[in-house]
């Protein structure tokens, strides 16, 4: 992390001996605001995050089946954007004009890539999924990415294979196989639905990896924002689709958008983004196996969908493996 150490000591009001003042060097870009805390500090903060970005996703689900009739997946992706962009931009954009602290040269290349893979292909793959395919079986689906993150930090970011990491993955993963053979409308699986859910959970897996890196040089709502601008550019060719749904759409259609924008995205996103600069991604990953669980709990409680015993334990299981990844090997 660069630090703001002078190198050198010019004096004030120095001259050059033919008479002409002498300009100070300028002062450097101030650095982001330093992550060094305190080990109890990390886990704390490290928690929390994980706690919001676990509930409000699981919430995205309740909210996507919600305005799915009124929105395709293409415009849902590019409103879901645009709203979560104006919203975060309003918090990041101030900092920025006080900072700087812009993305220059190769520094850009990351943030374009998780932009259009995580933000842009992610979402319209996985909305046009669930088109397809019934919530168990893109539950189980979408939950290879924990384990093609763990792989892939495993090797490029050097984080290792940690024994109880991969064996409270696999723990973790029969639990989301259990809530999915719990999961009604199993037969309406398609093979274009599967692949589109494979696809988005390898491009999220591929995104968690390339922005690791990013949050070491910039805040986590900053480099969010940047992702999410890059996103809603890519999705600019549903403009014409998203004007007219949104005039069709009814209001509580409008209006779940919205929360989707603000919250799952906007809010989402960043706490996700937080929580991946303080914890290894393959430990952060493998929370989200608690993400099919809290869906159902939250369909429960919304929609008044009773879970069934299948769902109930295997949200049991899902905590119990999670709880394994926390553990230390000796």
């Amino acid at each position: 992390m660069a630090t703001t150490a002078q190198t050198g000591s010019p004096q004030p009001d120095s001259t050059h001996p033919n008479g002409t003042h002498e300009v100070p060097p300028r002062a450097p870009a101030p650095a982001p605001p330093s992550k060094t805390l305190q080990p109890g500090q990390i886990s704390r903060l490290g928690i929390a995050a994980v706690v919001v970005t676990v509930v409000l996703w699981a919430s995205a689900f309740v909210g996507i089946r919600a305005v799915g009739p009124s929105f395709s997946p293409g415009s849902l992706t590019l409103g879901r954007l645009a709203i979560a962009a104006v919203v975060l931009g309003l918090v990041v954009l101030p900092r920025l004009l006080k900072t700087r602290n812009l993305p220059r040269g190769r520094e850009w290349w990351p943030i374009l890539a998780y932009g259009v893979m995580w933000f842009g292909g992610y979402n319209v793959a996985l909305n046009a999924a669930e088109h397809l395919l019934d919530a168990g079986t893109a539950a189980l689906l979408i939950n290879v990415n924990p384990i093609l993150v763990a792989i892939m930090a495993g090797v490029i970011l050097k984080e290792g294979f940690p024994r109880w990491l991969i064996i409270g993955s696999l723990v973790a993963f029969g639990g989301v196989a259990v809530i999915a053979l719990g999961s009604g409308q199993r037969s309406t699986a398609d093979v274009a639905g599967v692949l589109l859910c494979l696809l988005a959970a390898a491009l999220a897996a591929v995104s968690v990896i390339v922005q690791k890196p990013v949050l070491r040089k910039f805040p986590a709502a900053e480099a969010t924002w940047f992702g999410i601008m890059v996103g809603a550019i890519c999705c600019l060719p549903f403009s014409g689709q998203l004007i007219s749904e949104l005039q069709a759409a009814p209001l509580p259609a409008t209006l779940g958008l919205v929360y989707l924008g603000v919250f799952p995205t906007a809010i989402a996103f960043t706490t996700w983004a937080y929580a991946l600069s303080l914890i290894d991604a393959g430990r952060l990953a493998a929370t989200t196996y608690l993400v099919p669980g809290t869906t159902i709990l939250i369909s429960w409680l919304v929609l008044g969908e009773i879970p069934t015993i299948w769902g109930l334990v295997g949200g049991g299981i899902c905590l119990v493996g999670v709880g394994l990844t926390r553990r230390r090997s000796r």
